[in-house]
């Protein structure tokens, strides 16, 4: 009973994420992008983080 818990939890974490990404995108469309839209959009785009950097120096 608890992963199926878990599983909707994480099932609704994905559709929270989804509409706002879809918020975000309709927002855009209508008031256009800054700097620091374009910034926060790229950084949430990059496959690689600084945590990714910190376990690849651990690893060596």
């Amino acid at each position: 009973m608890t992963s199926s818990r878990n599983h909707q939890g994480a099932h609704g974490i994905g559709q929270a994420e989804e509409q706002l990404n879809q918020q975000a995108e309709a927002a855009e469309a209508i008031q256009g992008t800054n700097e620091t839209d374009q910034e926060v959009l790229a950084a949430a785009n990059r496959n690689e983080s600084e945590l990714d950097e910190i376990i690849e120096r651990q690893s060596d």
